[in-house]
């Protein structure tokens, strides 16, 4: 591993076309090239961000949320499709890796689902959120081990999680295992409140720390006439609101430009890559300081399916006794009554 590089990172915290798969892609789009001209390497957009977050399933019941769900479907993105190719185009052009966050629809299921593009547009990763949190559940499908995995890229080994996927501790550690140097992070924003921010605060800090490594973390915004968009009572506006912390944390837990907790912008930062030695010096989690005696992770990285595939061992024909050796039944002139 290159140790000795520096990475210019983008964490960028921006507001979705809601209800509009395309008008959200042209966002990633103009984001991307903006993010170019200040010669950014590497650039994180927030949690399934394409089309849009399902902030309805916060707001309303399950009963009442039909329609919004319904549209989510018909805005959700296909892996392939046209949204994978555009941002891999762009990635391509800009000589960028993207990390972006979408809505993905295979057959009749959605899944929050993480893309990983590297710098010549080829998608590396596709993950899926593994345990969708609390409302989430009513939207999206759960992920598998497969999408625990870091990725070699132009930036470094990069790995990804999806909000409070960032509370489960293993599925963290399985990422530090793998020696990941970039830590992307996303989350929806504009939800909860402060405690929200406050949190998000902790964990990325927390893990950098933890895992001697960097953190780039994303979340989106939403502006009051969006909350307008998603539901009329004004009285759930304040759910609605806050909640946002983009930022880029060093290997030691520090922020290394200003974070963004409101509106829209792109915090930008140099990832100098020494800065994990230096801390990894200190405390390895996965080397000196682990423990592989007392404990270990055992992790499934098979994807799951409905359906295996076996080839059905055969089956031996069962022995048929030749004629030839049958004793002849002695025939007698009188037979039992």
């Amino acid at each position: 591993m290159d140790y000795a590089k520096t990475v210019r990172a983008a964490a960028v915290q921006i507001s979705p076309v809601l209800f509009s798969c395309e008008g959200t892609t042209e966002k990633v789009l103009d984001a991307i090239a903006t993010a170019a001209k200040a010669d950014v390497q590497l650039v994180v957009f927030p949690e399934t961000f394409v089309p849009y977050y399902p902030y309805f399933s916060f707001v309303q019941p399950p009963v009442l949320m039909g329609k919004s769900h319904m549209q989510l479907y018909e805005q959700a993105v296909t892996v392939p499709g046209p949204v994978v190719d555009a941002i891999s185009q762009a990635a391509r052009s800009a000589s960028m890796v993207v990390v972006l966050g979408v809505n993905e629809r295979d057959g009749g299921s959605l899944y929050n689902t993480q893309l990983i593009f590297d710098a010549d547009g080829t998608l590396m990763l596709k993950r899926r959120k593994t345990t969708p949190t609390y409302h989430e559940r009513m939207v999206w499908g759960q992920g598998d081990g497969a999408g625990l995995t870091v990725v070699d890229t132009a930036c470094g080994r990069l790995g990804a999680l999806a909000c409070w996927e960032h509370y489960n501790p293993l599925a963290r550690y399985a990422l530090m295992a793998q020696s990941e140097q970039i830590h992307c992070g996303q989350f929806p924003g504009s939800m909860v409140g402060q405690i929200f921010a406050d949190q998000m605060e902790v964990t990325m800090r927390h893990h950098a720390l933890e895992a001697g490594c960097f953190v780039v973390n994303s979340t989106g915004w939403l502006t009051p006439e969006q909350k307008l968009q998603i539901t009329s009572d004004e009285q759930l506006h304040p759910v609605l609101s806050q909640g946002c912390y983009t930022a880029i944390i060093s290997p030691e837990g520090v922020p290394l430009c200003e974070p963004i907790t409101e509106g829209e912008g792109m915090a930008i930062a140099e990832l100098d890559f020494s800065l994990i030695t230096k801390r990894k010096r200190m405390m390895d989690a996965i080397g000196h300081y682990a423990r592989p005696d007392l404990l270990q992770l055992q992790l499934n990285q098979q994807p799951w399916s409905v359906m295996q595939l076996t080839t059905p061992a055969a089956v031996a024909a069962p022995e048929v006794m030749p004629l030839t050796d049958l004793e002849p039944i002695p025939l007698t002139d009188k037979l039992p009554l």
